[in-house]
């Protein structure tokens, strides 16, 4: 099983983010990328901050940018989202819960996926409800195959004191019902816009890069936080019996390729 993860694509309706980041640009070079995979992926996770404002019409932009990936695409959100917006565009898909919070589960292949809602409206910060943690402590406890859950807000410290300060609040009884469930594989999240892993409840937890714009690494806590135009990424998941879940780092985009067994040495410096 092949799992694409992307994150923080910030759709918006205007022509630039923040003046400088083609977000729908971006998203479409991350589509036209998915598309050449090869494999394929069995399905596409984007774990939020699907748009930047939470509007009706930047979810329409969406679904015209989506429209072409191949594989199936399912979608958590994150706090630049909104329920009632999202709903709107996208609440006929068979996995999107009519009321309440964005959470369900995906089934049907060798790892089971679930899904939770970290938006907290108007804050950048994220949490679970209680009802939230029930749902994810009754899946695991009837369920004992492989998982993954995946949310936009990191649950633990990455040591980016910007970052670190809106990530998912109260995450320790969330750590509580992971530690109990050792079929959990990962914890998969976004709103960084960095890549990073991290041992955490008895898991990893890991971090997807944004499909668009990068948050700079400032390890400094007098330092606020700022965007960088590092080259854009997605994480593939790839379930192995023997070895299971193993994550790796795709840069978006077409490089050339060369083979190790080649006659004529490649010259690596200089």
């Amino acid at each position: 099983m092949l799992i694409a993860q992307i994150s923080d694509l910030h759709i918006t309706t205007a022509p630039r983010l923040y003046r400088h980041v083609d977000t729908q640009g971006f998203l479409r070079a991350a589509i036209a990328h998915l598309n050449r995979l090869n494999p394929q992926p069995d399905l596409v996770l984007a774990t939020g901050d699907l748009v930047d404002e939470g509007t009706v019409a930047e979810y329409a932009v969406l679904a015209d940018l989506v429209a072409p990936l191949q594989a199936p695409l399912y979608l958590a959100l994150g706090n630049h989202d909104d329920r009632d917006a999202f709903r709107a565009v996208f609440g006929d898909r068979p996995y999107v819960p009519a009321t309440g919070a964005i959470q369900y589960a995906i089934t049907g292949y060798p790892v089971r996926i679930l899904v939770l809602d970290t938006l907290v409206p108007g804050a950048s910060y994220g949490t679970l409800s209680p009802a939230a943690l029930d749902w994810l402590a009754d899946q695991l406890a009837h369920h004992p195959e492989p998982t993954i859950v995946a949310l936009h807000h990191p649950p633990f410290i990455t040591g980016m004191p910007g970052m670190d300060v809106i990530n998912c609040h109260g995450a320790e009884a969330l750590a509580t019902i992971i530690r109990q469930y050792p079929q959990v594989e990962r914890v998969l999240c976004g709103h960084l816009h960095r890549p990073v892993q991290v041992r955490w409840a008895g898991t990893l937890g890991s971090v997807a890069p944004s499909v668009a714009h990068q948050v700079a690494l400032r390890l400094q806590s007098d330092r606020g936080n700022a965007f960088v135009m590092e080259p854009p990424a997605l994480h593939l998941h790839l379930w192995h019996p023997q070895g299971g879940v193993i994550t790796h780092t795709t840069y978006i985009g077409e490089f050339d390729a060369y083979a190790y067994a080649t006659k004529e040495p490649i010259a690596l410096y200089g």
